[in-house]
C-alpha cells in the first residue's frame, strides 16, 4: 500500500462548514420552499377569494341587505366591534369551560376505563349514546331542565366535545406495546407505575389528537347552544348576534360575526397544533423532523 504525498488537497478544518453536494442543496432548496409555500400560498387564495367576492358584488350590484362587499364587512366589524367583542368573550368563555370540563372527564374516564373492563363495558355504550344524539335535538330539552342559562350552553358544549377526548384517549391508554406491559409486570411495577410510565404517555398522542377535534367541536357546541337558547342582553354570544342581524337584515354585522367565529376556530386549531408540536417534538414520531 502506497501513499501519494504529493496530494495537497486540505483537509477541512474544525469548526469550517462542510459544502453541501448538490443533492443536499436541491433538498434544502425544496424544503425552503415549502415552507414558504405553506404560508404564502394560503395567503394569496384568501386574497383572491376576497377580490372575487368584492368583484361580483359590484358586477352584479348586489345590495348590501342581500351579500355585503368585504370593505362593508370590515367597516362594520370596526364599527360594532364594542357590541361584537362582548359576544366574542361570552361565547369563548363557553367554548373553553366546556373544552376545559370534557378534558378532564374525558381523561378522568379513559384512565379508568383502562383500569377496570367492567366499568368500561357499563359506562362506553352511555358515552356512545352522547355523541351520536344530535345536539340540536337534545339542546331544547337541557335548557329546559335547567334553570342557569350559562349551565345549560356549558353541558349541551360540552357533550360536543367530550366523546372524541375519551375515544382517542381509551384507544391510546389500550395501544401501550404489550411487550413492555409484560416487562413491567415482570418487575413488579404497580397498575399506578404501569400507567404514569407507560400507558399515559403513549397515549400522549392520541390524546393530543382528541384535543384538536374536541377544541373545534366546543365552540361549534356553544354556537349551537346559543342558537337554540336565544339568550339576548349582555350574556348573548355570537350566535345571538346572527340570529338579530338577520331579523334586522344587518348582513354586514352577520358576517362579521361570521368571520369572528371562523377566526376563532382557526386559533384555536393552530394553539392545538403548537400544543401537540410542543409536547410531541422531542421524541415521538409524527413530530420528528427527519432528512428524506
Amino acid at each position: 500500500m502506497t501513499i501519494d504525498i504529493a496530494d495537497k488537497t486540505p483537509l477541512p478544518v474544525a469548526g469550517a462548514e462542510i459544502p453541501l453536494d448538490a443533492e443536499e442543496m436541491k433538498r434544502a432548496r425544496s424544503a425552503r420552499r415549502e415552507t414558504i409555500g405553506r404560508w404564502v400560498l394560503p395567503v394569496v387564495i384568501l386574497l383572491l377569494s376576497v377580490y372575487l367576492w368584492d368583484t361580483v358584488c359590484v358586477w352584479n350590484e348586489i345590495p348590501h341587505y342581500i351579500l355585503p362587499r368585504p370593505g362593508q364587512v370590515f367597516e362594520t366589524l370596526l364599527a360594532d366591534w364594542g357590541i361584537l367583542s362582548v359576544a366574542l368573550i361570552n361565547t369563548l368563555k363557553i367554548t373553553f369551560g366546556a373544552l376545559l370540563i370534557a378534558t378532564l372527564g374525558g381523561l378522568g374516564l379513559a384512565v379508568l376505563f383502562t383500569q377496570s373492563k367492567w366499568i368500561e363495558i357499563s359506562f362506553f355504550p352511555f358515552a356512545v349514546i352522547l355523541q351520536v344524539t344530535p345536539i340540536i335535538a337534545i339542546a331544547p330539552l337541557i335548557l329546559i331542565y335547567v334553570d342557569s342559562i350559562t349551565a345549560g350552553l356549558l353541558i349541551c358544549a360540552w357533550i360536543v366535545a367530550f366523546f372524541p377526548i375519551l375515544s382517542n384517549t381509551t384507544l391510546g391508554l389500550n395501544s401501550a406495546d404489550h411487550n413492555l406491559q409484560n416487562l413491567f409486570r415482570l418487575y413488579g411495577a404497580s397498575r399506578w407505575q404501569t400507567l404514569r410510565f407507560l400507558r399515559l404517555p403513549a397515549a400522549m398522542p392520541y390524546f393530543l389528537g382528541g384535543l384538536k377535534i374536541a377544541g373545534g367541536l366546543s365552540l361549534i357546541g356553544a354556537i349551537v347552544a346559543e342558537f337554540v337558547a336565544g339568550s339576548a342582553g349582555s350574556g348573548s354570544g355570537l350566535a345571538n348576534q346572527i340570529l338579530e342581524a338577520s331579523y334586522r337584515l344587518n348582513m354586514p354585522r352577520m358576517f362579521a360575526a361570521l368571520i369572528l367565529i371562523s377566526v376563532t376556530g382557526i386559533l384555536i386549531f393552530l394553539t392545538m397544533n403548537l400544543l401537540s408540536h410542543l409536547l410531541l417534538r422531542k421524541w415521538h414520531e409524527s413530530a420528528l423532523k427527519r432528512e428524506i
